[in-house]
């Protein structure tokens, strides 16, 4: 997976978390007061700011040809609902708000400077909460950025086949739009065509930032999954066990009829050959994995002792395991090779090359005469058949020509 698109799943997952924080402040209920208000309107401003992030970075060319075009259309939808949803509760508190005997106006100025970046051109935040025809021409431009919003949204939730099928979907985004429009008829007036006001963008804020936190594995208790094969010293991949045997033998007068030595696992030492347990397979060196189904490989000595001994004269079950002896492999064939001398084989090795042959393979030498002993070629061979490596202790290799017992014939009396 790309660094892209694991960046666009990590927006997404806390988009959906920055959309948690705001349902769990508005599902108890929205009271219609200043502050309240002001704080929902700041909380839905964040979550569609988020959203849109998310749509941008879905919308990017490497990531977008994997992306379901249904999520990047839910992205957007989201976005624009809770602009909507921001712009709105503002208009609500502006619409609403009454200046009441021990209002504090001071507190009440910095929240609604703190609402926006900038006020409109001509309006200062104090001036706008005591002049009621101010508040309701901004909080009524609100609105209309509200319809807006809403409008957008359902218009990309019906480009979204998938998105058009999912009705819990369709009936929010519809409630929000004409929940918006009917305030803005209630409050509509003949002349509001002529006292236009850009309402400015609702400023982003949160109680609660929601951010990537890396767990504490430190602070975890985990379970080691290995532990059951035993102590890695003894029970690695790099020594070979038998399968377990299952041996039942009885404990006579109080005595096993073996020994035990070793710590985690326990190994079976001196073993009596008549007792039960050896009758019953046990042998000298054997592992013991579990007795009466408890696991004893990281069982100590004593604890093993003090396990057996409470059965008493009754059966007792023990599994265990053995080791296998590796062996290393012979060759098949060897051969010697002394400086100077020619390769010679030994029997075995010309014995299996002679076996392996086929009547076809086979090349039949051809039956030397007696006359024909005496030439050079046939001398040289049979010289062969008697060159035995030297030993010498510390005295050097001297080269010598052993003479041919056929070096009488190499004269002219040899063709008679």
């Amino acid at each position: 997976m790309s660094p892209a698109m694991l960046s666009v799943l990590v927006k997404m997952m806390l988009a959906q978390a920055q959309e948690s924080v705001f349902e769990k402040i508005s599902l108890p209920g929205i009271r219609n007061e200043f502050f309240m208000l002001v704080k929902v309107a700041q909380e839905a401003a964040k979550v569609g700011e988020v959203y849109q992030q998310l749509h941008a970075a879905m919308s990017q060319a490497p990531v977008k040809e994997n992306i379901p075009y249904s999520w990047a259309s839910l992205a957007c939808v989201k976005a624009h609902h809770y602009a909507a949803l921001a712009h709105y509760f503002t208009a609500i508190l502006l619409i609403d708000h009454q200046v009441k005997p021990g209002t504090d106006l001071d507190h009440q100025e910095k929240c609604l400077s703190q609402l926006y970046d900038h006020m409109p051109e001509g309006l200062t935040p104090l001036a706008t909460l005591k002049n009621d025809q101010q508040r309701r021409q901004l909080g009524k431009s609100h609105l209309r950025r509200a319809m807006a919003h809403h409008e957008e949204s359902v218009r990309e939730a019906s480009l979204c086949k998938k998105l058009r099928s999912i009705e819990v979907l369709q009936k929010v985004l519809c409630a929000a739009q004409e929940r918006s429009r009917l305030t803005y008829a209630q409050h509509q007036e003949e002349d509001d065509l002529l006292n236009l006001i850009d309402a400015p963008s609702v400023v982003a804020k949160t109680e609660q930032e929601v951010d990537i936190i890396l767990p504490q594995f430190s602070k975890l208790t985990v379970t080691d999954f290995f532990q059951k094969l035993g102590p890695l010293s003894v029970f690695s991949a790099n020594k070979r066990w038998t399968p377990p045997r299952s041996i039942r033998f009885t404990a006579e007068e109080g005595d096993l009829g073996f020994t035990l030595r070793g710590n985690a696992p326990v190994q079976v030492h001196f073993l009596d050959p008549y007792c039960s347990a050896s009758v019953a397979g046990a042998r000298e060196g054997d592992y013991i994995v579990s007795i009466q189904l408890v696991d004893c490989k990281w069982l100590t000595l004593s604890e093993v002792m003090k396990l057996l001994k409470s059965f008493g004269e009754d059966e007792i079950e023990m599994k265990v395991v053995s080791l296998l002896d590796s062996t290393s492999s012979m060759h098949n064939k060897s051969a010697t090779y002394s400086v100077g001398m020619q390769k010679t084989y030994s029997m075995i090795c010309l014995a299996i090359d002679d076996d392996d042959k086929t009547d076809k393979t086979k090349k039949i030498s051809k039956k030397l005469s007696f006359l024909s002993w005496g030439t050079n070629k046939n001398r040289q061979k049979s010289a062969s058949t008697l060159c035995l490596p030297s030993v010498g202790a510390a005295r050097p290799q001297v080269k010598k020509k052993l003479p041919s017992p056929f070096s009488l014939l190499n004269s002219d009396s040899s063709w008679y």
